[in-house]
Order: C-alpha cells, then sequence, then structure tokens
C-alpha cells in the first residue's frame, strides 16, 4: 500500500522540475548583457542563478555571482528587465526541453483524477506559451506563476494559495520540485514534498533539504502514488 495513498493534488516547480529551460534562459540573460555592454557567461554559470525568479536572476547576472552585489542600481536594473523580457520572450522555447517521462507522467496522473497545478517562480507572462510549446496545455487545473502574490517559494503562500484555489487539503497535496526553495516552501506549509534529483538546486544534492521522496526520474512518481494509479 503506497504511503501516499491519500494524495490527490500534486503541486509542480516548472524551471529544473518539468523543464531544462537553463538553455534559453542563459541566452535571453547574455543577450540582455551584451546589450548592456558587459561580460556574459558560460550556460552552466547561469544555470546556477536560476530558481529565484527573473529578478534574483537578473541580479546575479549584473553581480557576476551568486552573491549579490550591493551596488546594482534601480536605473540599471530596471534596464535589464525590460531587455530580458523582450530577449526571453523571443526565445522561451528554443533550446529548452522536457525531461524525461514529464509528460507521460502528467497526462498518467491525471487520467486518474489527480489535480495537478504548477507552482513556479516564472512571471506568468511566459507561463501559456510555455505550456503551448511543449504540449502541456490543458493538463493543469491552475497555474500560481511568480507574480500572482506578493510573495514568491521559499514562502509558502503560493502553495497554499494553491491548495486554497483547487479546494484541496494540505495533507491531501505533494509538492514536487527540484531545489531547495520547493523543499522550504512545502515544509514550512506542513505539505509532503518530493525532491528530483536533476534540475537547479545551486550545486547541492536535493537530499540536503531533507524531502519525504528523493526522486531520480518524475516518473517515479507513479510508484509513490501506485495504489492510485494502477488501480
Amino acid at each position: 500500500m503506497s504511503a501516499y495513498q491519500q494524495i490527490n493534488t500534486v503541486l509542480f516547480d516548472l524551471d529544473g522540475t518539468l523543464l531544462d529551460s537553463a538553455p534559453d534562459l542563459a541566452q535571453a540573460v547574455n543577450q540582455t548583457l551584451t546589450a548592456m555592454n558587459k561580460a556574459t557567461f558560460p550556460e552552466e554559470q547561469v544555470k546556477g542563478w536560476v530558481g529565484n525568479g527573473a529578478n534574483v536572476l537578473l541580479k546575479r547576472a549584473l553581480s557576476g555571482s551568486t552573491e549579490l552585489t550591493a551596488n546594482i542600481c534601480a536605473e540599471e536594473l530596471q534596464q535589464a528587465h525590460q531587455l530580458f523580457k523582450q530577449y526571453y520572450a523571443a526565445c522561451l522555447s528554443e533550446k529548452s526541453v522536457l525531461y524525461p517521462d514529464v509528460r507521460m507522467t502528467l497526462i498518467s496522473l491525471k487520467q486518474v483524477g489527480y489535480k495537478l497545478a504548477i507552482v513556479t517562480n516564472k512571471p506568468g507572462q511566459y507561463m501559456a506559451p510555455i505550456l503551448s510549446a511543449y504540449g502541456l496545455t490543458g493538463l493543469f487545473d491552475l497555474v500560481v506563476a511568480g507574480d500572482c502574490l506578493p510573495v514568491r517559494k521559499p514562502d509558502p503562500a503560493p502553495l497554499l494559495h494553491a491548495c486554497e484555489v483547487l479546494g484541496s487539503k494540505i495533507e491531501e497535496t505533494l509538492m514536487v520540485g527540484d531545489s531547495k526553495n520547493d523543499i522550504l516552501a512545502a515544509k514550512a506549509a506542513n505539505m509532503a514534498v518530493a525532491g528530483l534529483t536533476y534540475g537547479y538546486n545551486y550545486g547541492e544534492d536535493i537530499r540536503i533539504s531533507e524531502p519525504d521522496l528523493v526522486l531520480d526520474n518524475i516518473s517515479e512518481l507513479l510508484n509513490s502514488l501506485a495504489c492510485k494509479v494502477n488501480a
């Protein structure tokens, strides 16, 4: 019997969980930096800055480090935002790919009646084009984007908001993510959480954050929820 047989709702992070979006994010970041006459960075370095939303990503790019520089002026950051939005909107599905078994897993869960939602720190303007580009439109009952509420993960508010909108109890909900922000948000919400070993977690093993489940492939969810999926 599955230890998670009571789960009827699954919340998913997007970047690093469902979608390997680092290649397009890195391209847009570097185009932004080039337009501002600043040094660019390898994709792997930019990948390490992803996960806290566009504002923090751009601050890290302007700082050239995960550690933010205190002297980034508001005008410079605003310029970076405007450029980034333009460049990213133009390339958001050029090089990004779904991780293995993502679509199959989502369809399998949807077919047996799970409520599915995305809870991401990515701005809402990108969500519909991304879902459409990767054939995910219609699979989610709700999308909570990074600009939906005043706070983002690791604050638990977006997860609690998703439960409220979906009419789901916290004890019947599972969060799935690839970074400590997802784990921290779920723990603060008293929600079960699965951590993926791939994705963007600032070079840390996801096990350090002590998720309830550790998954190497998202399809392993189907085994963890086997009682319902195989019914």
